[in-house]
């Protein structure tokens, strides 16, 4: 395969993980606190040294995935009257407890264990501001949550959710649908909004991510396309010069 082909294929692969990561975000339009991905692409310049070439001619331009950026704008808010179901107002995560270690959400869909427990979408408990998870008293009866993440009951203060900020949000990396983790170090939200009975939805715009899928398949063919005629090229070359040796 000579350059051409493979500067086409080089496209082909960058272009079959964008549509991976449209159709991952197509798939969690449903998942609350989901963020959206975006593929970035990039050039990358193959010097040709030892061989003769035009004027000119001793770079090839490649096109690489360089690198996923995701969105980590506001989801649409909507209510649910669940009194366990929080939404973040502005920036800021939960943190939650993991077997992998501390984890951080936006998915503030919530419950009671068995254990009295607060805990996400997977089980995992829900840490407060002391680092502990938040448990939960039997006779807690009607559970409210303030704007700043206070938890409260029929029978008095039970926790505050712990709300946490990062300096650097494109560092952190997804585990699932709703977690990310991180080695960087966080800081506690001065004034976190959290609202009750609400839940924030994935920030997708399903019409928008639709388009796009079917712009990057028509450029995926194209480029397969391009591949396929560039090999019937070579092949009716070879085919040549081999009847006319004979």
């Amino acid at each position: 395969m000579e350059n051409p082909g493979y500067i086409a294929l080089s496209r082909m692969i960058a272009q079959q993980r964008a549509l991976e990561v449209r159709a991952t975000n197509i798939a969690n339009t449903g998942t609350p606190g989901f963020k959206a991905e975006t593929v970035l692409f990039s050039d990358y310049l193959l010097q040709q040294n030892g061989v003769v070439s035009p004027p000119g001619g001793k770079t090839v331009q490649m096109v690489q995935d360089r690198a996923t950026w995701r969105d980590f704008s506001q989801g649409q808010v909507s209510k649910t009257g669940n009194p366990l179901d929080l939404a973040l107002q502005g920036e800021g995560f939960f943190a939650v407890d993991t077997p992998r270690g501390e984890r951080y959400t936006r998915a503030g869909r919530f419950s009671l264990s068995a254990a009295g427990q607060i805990v996400d979408m997977t089980g995992n408990p829900v840490l407060g501001t002391d680092g502990r998870p938040i448990n939960v008293p039997p006779e807690a009866g009607v559970i409210t949550v303030g704007g700043d993440g206070t938890i409260s009951s029929d029978t008095g203060p039970i926790g505050k959710f712990r709300v946490v900020q990062f300096d650097d949000q494109q560092a952190m990396q997804a585990e699932g649908n709703s977690l990310f983790a991180t080695t960087q170090p966080s800081r506690d939200a001065v004034a976190p909004a959290v609202a009750q009975g609400t839940i924030e939805g994935a920030n997708i715009q399903a019409v928008v991510e639709l388009t796009s899928m079917m712009a990057e398949m028509r450029e995926f063919e194209f480029a397969s396309q391009f591949v396929d005629g560039e090999a019937r090229r070579e092949q009716s070359a070879i085919d040549r010069i081999g009847r006319n040796k004979g």
